[in-house]
């Protein structure tokens, strides 16, 4: 054979050989951490207390990952979380993961990322290190358990749910917890919302007809930072404690995420107070939510004025595309935020009033940046309150007869189109 020949042969022999090589090298590469004491993460836990039962959970950051897993398991978009469940009860309670992140982590998925190829007894290892560290069910009576959460990621405010159910009862819980690495404070409050009115400038309605006489006169849209310009139009209102509306959201897969396009839209001279969208699995953009606290409350209660829209294009618009241009049926953005919060199970009112405007496909209105929206005028109004409720117990409540407005509007519509048809 000439040299040539035996050069291309020793080629894909050296290639595979490395491969092998490195493959068998990569299995030495993980090994189990010598320090991984939760120490650290109990000086900065958030804790709460609720029906004999106490929880107490803090975010992982690199370092902590790090130390505690034998690798950075958060540049896999894996945030893990830690918590301890104290079970002062005399009944066990398991916690319900899919509360905590519809698309949770298993250890398995998250030690499975850190396989090498041909690492038999080595895999295993990294098997068994992941399960021993991830939280076990049940918490059995009077005593403590603590363990691993690994859920998808969060930035700068992690809304963490820790539902726990037993015979017959769930106790809930909601923490605010810091994310490691990212500004803001260590220490975190029970509520996300950093503005506050003087208290003498709220004023409490105790009944629905003036609450919803007060509804009708917000605007209908934000504006820019001028307020000259129409932004975004206020098709919903949230009412209820923050910590059950976002318990609810997170139920159904929105996180607090606020992107470039969120900044130019204002209200009460302020840009929003709270800004949350859906996650899609392939992770493209989906609804988004962006919330202003009003200076109007409700038996107590907060009271958010809302946008509710999505993008342009929805999960197939290109991924780390920051224009946001909203997509011009705004009230679908609308029914599927309450389609997603009656299956939150945190829902328990439901009307709707007048307030945005219709306005038709044909003679459309404008927003930022030159988009164009439609809409039959309605503005939703949800209520909150601390889950579960059932889709049967969700009260309708009889103001603006949706289905029968919705006709009249597409009826109208139709007209509309017919008489701008043209020859």
């Amino acid at each position: 054979m000439s040299k040539s020949g035996c050069l291309r042969t020793a080629l894909p022999r050296s290639a595979g050989t490395a491969c092998l090589l490195l493959a068998l090298y990569g299995c030495a590469t993980w090994e189990p951490p010598i320090d991984a004491g939760d120490g650290p993460l109990r000086e900065r836990a958030i804790s709460a207390t609720n029906r004999d039962v106490r929880v107490s959970a803090t975010v992982l950051g690199k370092e902590d990952s790090q130390r505690m897993l034998g690798a950075d398991v958060t540049r896999m978009g894996v945030q893990p979380v830690w918590v301890e469940i104290h079970n002062g009860t005399a009944q066990p309670l398991w916690l319900l993961r899919s509360g905590t992140d519809p698309d949770y982590f298993s250890p398995h998925e998250v030690a499975w990322s850190l396989h090498t190829l041909l690492g038999g007894a080595a895999n295993s290892r990294i098997d068994a290190y992941f399960n021993g560290v991830g939280f076990r069910n049940p918490i059995p009576p009077g005593q403590t358990r603590a363990g691993l959460l690994f859920t998808n990621p969060n930035y700068e405010i992690k809304l963490v749910n820790i539902d726990l159910f037993g015979s017959n009862v769930l106790i809930p819980f909601t923490l605010y917890l810091h994310v490691p690495g990212h500004n803001g404070s260590t220490v975190m409050s029970r509520s996300p919302i950093k503005f506050r009115y003087p208290e003498s400038d709220i004023r409490d309605y105790s009944d629905l007809a003036s609450l919803r006489a007060a509804l009708e006169k917000l605007p209908a849209c934000a504006t820019d930072a001028s307020g000259a310009v129409q932004g975004d139009p206020l098709n919903a209102v949230i009412v209820g404690d923050i910590n059950d509306i976002s318990s609810a959201a997170v139920r159904r897969n929105y996180r607090r995420f606020l992107r470039q396009p969120d900044l130019p839209q204002r209200m009460f001279g302020r840009q929003p107070d709270v800004v949350m969208r859906k996650v899609s699995r392939a992770g493209g953009p989906a609804i988004w939510v962006r919330g202003w606290l009003t200076p109007i409350r409700f038996q107590g209660q907060p009271v958010f004025v809302a946008q509710a829209g999505r993008p342009v294009g929805g999960r197939f618009a290109r991924a780390g595309d920051e224009s946001g241009l909203l997509h011009g049926d705004i009230d679908e953005a609308r029914n599927l935020l309450i389609q997603d919060m009656m299956y939150s199970g945190g829902l328990e009112k439901l009307g709707f009033i007048y307030g945005v405007g219709a306005a038709s496909r044909q003679h459309p209105r404008m927003t930022l940046g030159n988009t164009a929206y439609h809409t039959d005028g309605l503005r939703a109004v949800l209520f909150f309150a601390t889950r579960p409720l059932s889709l049967s117990q969700v009260q309708f409540l009889d103001w603006v007869p949706y289905l029968e407005q919705r006709r009249r509007f597409q009826s109208e519509e139709g007209g509309d189109a017919v008489r701008h048809a043209g020859p």
